[in-house]
């Protein structure tokens, strides 16, 4: 049978998968996926963390302990979830060697509260980087207008970001910039640029699922003719933009002295209506240098039935604008989608890291007292903020 996920890796888009839990880990799942599925990086957020508390008992122990020592949940959660990505880095320790530092990476998330606290974010990240203290780490930095800045000093102190919730084409190129300052100083300070990595996660199908509620609204034919194809043509011309900055003399001089380009990654690749095929956004972004984080059974339905037809971007930027201007023609305001995506965007986090927050708080409670499960106290919290939406 073709190997359809090593036909992908094949043409430059490195596997990786957005979920993570414990049982995943103590199962060997994880390593698993890593030797037979091609999957070279691992992605969480709230909603992930929030679940996976919620599902095993193998937190009990742990929660048992951290209610014994009168932890508050701040502390509770940050023990919970680097725990779980530490031990996730280890697992995917081979990838990391076997690449020079470019994949095998595991992200966890400053608190997304933080979003719009530039101060706050870079010192949460200096947490999260010591309290997990493995190398193939990367800390996730909303692209807020406020983060932009924190992009650049958490890279300068020497360590590697992965920059989240990017929806719009102008903001993806100050995140660039941000990048590209970020090792500029990270060299002035003495760290090694060959140490240091970096991805910009891209959103994808949310695009697609507000784009597609304005152009219902619109009704006409031509507009219901636009459906599911404003996310790839994003995504697409975003791609164009990666490979004008990542060709500049400025990115040759960080290059000559050991630096790894920012890779674009493709998060939200899970196909949110039905009526689409469950890979297209798999499918129909193929380019060389890049990440597509997906949900474990989007890995499998590509490894069943994907298509990997060589580079489906790099000829495709006329295409993606003559869609966005059709887009424009039939009245959808792009920016004011981009707009609108990236505050939805902090406010779900924001609201899964609450209900991750109450869970906790819930299963220290029940921990304390010896009554029952403690995992079990955060299930309602769970489901809620799976339904808040993560990548």
């Amino acid at each position: 049978m073709t190997d359809k996920l090593n036909e992908l890796t094949a043409a430059g888009v490195a596997v990786w998968l957005d979920d993570l839990s414990r049982v995943r880990l103590s199962s060997g799942g994880l390593d698993q996926l890593r030797r037979e599925k091609h999957v070279a990086g691992v992605t969480t957020n709230p909603t992930i963390f929030a679940k996976a508390l919620s599902d095993a008992d193998e937190y009990n122990w742990q929660l048992r302990d951290l209610a014994t020592r009168g932890v508050d949940v701040e502390e509770a959660v940050r023990m919970l979830t680097t725990y779980d990505v530490r031990w996730a880095c280890d697992v995917m320790r081979p990838s990391y060697d076997g690449s020079a530092g470019v994949d095998g990476r595991v992200s966890i998330e400053v608190d997304p509260r933080s979003a719009h606290d530039a101060d706050k974010t870079v010192a949460e990240a200096k947490a999260l980087w010591w309290l997990v203290d493995r190398p193939n780490l990367f800390i996730k930095i909303p692209a807020t207008e406020e983060g932009l800045s924190a992009i650049t000093d958490t890279l300068a102190e020497g360590i590697s970001v992965n920059v989240t919730l990017i929806f719009g084409l102008d903001r993806y190129s100050a995140v660039m910039e941000a990048f590209l300052a970020g090792l500029e100083q990270a060299k002035a300070n003495g760290h090694d640029l060959s140490k240091i990595g970096s991805v910009a996660s891209f959103f994808v199908s949310r695009v697609d699922s507000e784009v597609d509620k304005r152009l219902e609204k619109v009704g006409s034919d031509q507009a219901k003719g636009l459906k599911g194809k404003a996310a790839v043509a994003n995504a697409q011309l975003a791609y164009e933009r990666y490979t004008e900055v990542f060709s500049s003399g400025r990115w040759k001089a960080l290059e000559a002295a050991g630096a790894h380009p920012q890779r674009p990654l493709w998060a939200s690749t899970s196909t949110k209506n039905p009526d689409y095929r469950d890979v297209i956004y798999v499918e129909e972004l193929i380019a060389p240098g890049t990440v597509n984080t997906m949900p474990e059974a989007v890995i499998h339905a590509y490894a069943d039935h994907g298509e990997t037809r060589g580079d489906t971007v790099t000829g495709a930027y006329d295409a993606a604008r003559k869609v966005f201007a059709d887009l424009e023609s039939v009245g959808v305001d792009m920016s004011d989608v981009i707009a609108t995506l990236e505050r939805e965007g902090v406010e779900k986090f924001e609201a899964s890291w609450q209900e991750l927050l109450d869970g906790v708080s819930k299963s220290l409670a029940a921990a304390g007292t010896g009554k029952g499960s403690p995992n079990k106290a955060a299930k309602g919290n769970a489901k809620a903020a799976e339904k808040a939406g993560g990548a």
